[in-house]
């Protein structure tokens, strides 16, 4: 693959939604910097937050729940206690049964937001009850279609 080929990186305005999640002392690892697990908690952390804030529901009280069916990250740049942190939301698909989130991580320094890392989360709803497949509340699926770029379905 020839360098001009490789796809840009994508920034803070390809993100319909940044949401605010703060690093935490306990984050940090013994080498010093945020531990790779946890960019996995930022994600959904971002994620569950603007669902509740977006929809004024507690999702936990939804007949049907988003259980993470995958997940990926790809790191690009080290976080470190006290970081502040915008986790770019935006969806890749939506499906009746499942979301694919588009996420990324980036690092205020100052009036500039660095890109961290980029992440990827898959929510399968299924009923809270039997744990079997169910299309998307509506709550969910109303919501999340303001986070769908144009271009993706």
């Amino acid at each position: 693959m020839k360098h001009d080929d490789v796809p840009a990186l994508p920034t803070a305005d390809d993100f319909p939604v940044l949401w605010p999640v703060p690093t935490r002392w306990a984050d940090n690892d013994h080498y010093g910097h945020v531990n790779n697990v946890t960019y996995y908690s930022y994600f959904d952390t971002a994620v569950n937050a603007w669902l509740i804030a977006e929809t004024g529901t507690d999702i936990r009280e939804l007949p049907a729940i988003g259980v993470v069916a995958e997940t990926s990250c790809k790191y690009l740049g080290e976080l470190t206690f006290p970081d502040r942190l915008q986790v770019g939301l935006s969806i890749e698909r939506l499906g009746t049964r499942s979301i694919v989130y588009a996420l990324a991580i980036f690092r205020e320094r100052g009036e500039a937001l660095d890109l961290a890392a980029l992440g990827r989360f898959v929510h399968v709803y299924v009923d809270a009850k039997t744990r079997k497949p169910v299309p998307i509340p509506p709550d969910i699926l109303s919501a999340a279609e303001l986070l769908v770029v144009p271009g993706t379905k």
